[in-house]
């Protein structure tokens, strides 16, 4: 074993036993947390528990929401008769009713007008919290203002009582925010999509300067980034806290870790020191950098047409959080779901196979079109060895995996696709063929001008989308009207749009863009499939327009 492997497996166990350690830690304080709200009944919005305290009998409503606020988590909540069981007043307020997209700096931003807020502790799957403030007024007045009048986190109300707590427990020994760490340790939960140094370092750095990644994958999912300062830790955690980093799953449960500094001795997808890009892992055997999804460092976007990334956890609200408008865009950005190489079993490939193909109704160009949509197109063969497949050679092995994420399982004229990573690293044209539709079973697309991340700020206006019924047109001449797409659709043999909406252009604007409902996902697959990239041709027009369409962000309209 070499002295860097060596080193290497220390590191893991050393990191790996301080997660493990605040994992328990953790999970300690969860435990903690619930047997101290133990027995505190959950109410939907709009309901109580408890028929004698609805409003009535000369009670006003006032008096009901203080008792669903106050009374019902303490003297209420199992015999309002005992006065034995009313929570005494603490520092530490137990919310409830949380949505599921708040973090630590909506609760921060809603409640810290009651006074100053120490810590925050989240239970993001309870749609809970714990805040604790730095005095027991404090509590006593964000309690008692939640009995009297609603109170909104993140644009829905919530509910208030005492903690049975004096304390929320640190993994730390530091009462202050302000004396925390600058190492934060980030608890996936609910991890159905690979978490990497690039998926993190893309969540966090625009909200404060990440310096050290270390992932650990023992007792799920955990990871430790160390950011330049206290500060950044600080906003990072405020800001994340509770977050979902992919849209109903990976959610961040951050804590502050032990460690003041993480050592890494390799740059990969478990690991990676920002402030030394010569740590890069070489693949044994081939002599070459690892493809990294935002180019040779992570640090900024690169020309590589890897894709855009997708806009799914928005910043808070509060700007004491964010940085410049120059400095961060209004959403965190970052690279969709790679599953394929992760979970294939074969070897990270830019070579997509495609089988399950129409044999009539489906050509090179065909599977550029729907393909273009998740990354660039360098070549696509159909195999004369086996009828109905072929092989897609994209722009890198994350657009492939985006292709297989979006695209495998959809039916496409009546047949399911199936896409995965093929074996093959490149498409050589060999055993060129006529297709039933007269065209070549090989194409070269590598010079198109209709591949859509050639660069980073063509590949930033795309939108990253899986199949949908609603499709987004774009770069249409004005003169073209909805009885014109309707009609192009008919001469094609493709199903009509059902709805049809066309956006407002600027007067100076040269084309139109709009959307068009289908009756189903499958129809609109087939539309685009044929029609993407049309040529449109106006009369006295000296060059065609483009057709261009992509699945949209609407399910429907």
């Amino acid at each position: 074993m070499s002295t860097v492997e060596g080193a290497g497996q220390r590191e893991e166990g050393e990191y790996g036993r301080a997660a493990k350690r605040l994992k328990t830690e953790e999970r300690e304080r969860e435990t903690e947390a619930e047997e101290r709200e133990e027995g505190e009944e959950e109410l939907e919005e709009g309901e109580d528990s408890d028929s004698g305290s609805l409003p009535g009998n000369g009670e006003s409503a006032v008096d009901n929401r203080a008792r669903w606020s106050a009374n019902q988590y303490g003297a209420g909540r199992r015999d309002n008769s005992e006065d034995s069981h009313r929570i005494s007043p603490s520092p530490v307020v137990h919310v409830r009713g949380l949505c599921e997209a708040v973090v630590e700096a909506d609760l921060i931003d809603a409640l810290e007008k009651f006074g100053p807020i120490c810590y925050v502790m989240m239970m993001p799957f309870k749609r809970q919290a714990l805040v604790e403030f730095s005095a027991v007024e404090s509590a006593d007045r964000c309690v008692s203002c939640g009995a009297k009048e609603p109170v909104y986190i993140a644009g829905q109300q919530a509910y208030f009582n005492y903690s049975t707590s004096k304390r929320i427990t640190r993994p730390t020994n530091a009462d202050n925010p302000n004396s925390g760490n600058k190492v934060l340790l980030l608890s996936i939960q609910n991890p159905l999509y690979p978490i990497t140094t690039d998926v993190l370092y893309t969540v966090c750095n625009p909200i404060g300067s990440v310096l050290r990644i270390v992932i650990f994958k023992r007792n799920g999912i955990q990871a430790m980034v160390e950011f330049e300062s206290v500060q950044c830790a600080q906003k990072a955690k405020a800001a994340l806290n509770g977050a979902d980093i992919y849209a109903g799953c990976c959610t961040l449960k951050i804590e502050y870790a032990r460690p003041t500094r993480l050592n890494v001795i390799k740059n990969d997808n478990e690991s990676w020191d920002y402030t030394k890009p010569y740590l890069v892992r070489r693949d044994r055997g081939k002599g070459r950098q690892r493809q990294a999804i935002l180019g040779e460092h992570p640090s900024s976007y690169s020309d590589n047409g890897y894709g855009p990334p997708c806009p799914l956890l928005p910043l808070p609200g509060n700007s004491r959080y964010k940085l410049t408008s120059v400095d961060v865009p209004d959403m965190v950005s970052y690279p969709l779901p790679q599953s394929s190489s992760s979970y294939s079993g074969h070897a990270p490939s830019s070579v997509a196979m495609v089988s399950g193909l129409h044999p009539s109704k489906m050509n090179c160009t065909r599977i550029f079109n729907l393909f273009c949509l998740y990354g660039n197109i360098e070549k696509v063969k159909f195999m004369k060895s086996v009828p109905g497949t072929a092989l897609v050679e994209m722009g890198d092995e994350y657009a492939v995996d985006r292709a297989i994420t979006h695209l495998n399982s959809i039916k496409v004229f009546g047949k399911r696709l199936n896409v995965c990573v093929s074996k093959q690293h490149a498409v050589i044209p060999s055993q060129v063929f006529e297709l039933e539709d007269g065209s070549s079973s090989y194409k070269d697309f590598a010079m198109t001008r209709n591949n859509r991340f050639s660069s980073a700020g063509q590949a930033s206006k795309n939108i990253i989308q899986p199949p949908s019924a609603v499709l987004h047109y774009y770069n249409v001449p004005p003169c073209i009207s909805q009885d014109h797409l309707l009609r192009l659709c008919t001469e094609h043999d493709v199903p009509g749009f059902v709805k049809f909406k066309m956006f407002d252009a600027k007067p100076s604007s040269k084309t139109i863009s709009g959307l068009l409902e289908f009756d189903s996902k499958t129809e609109a697959v087939e539309v685009l499939t044929v029609l993407n990239h049309y040529q449109i041709r106006i009369p006295n027009g000296s060059n065609p327009y483009t057709l261009k369409l992509c699945f949209s962000t609407s399910s429907h309209l």
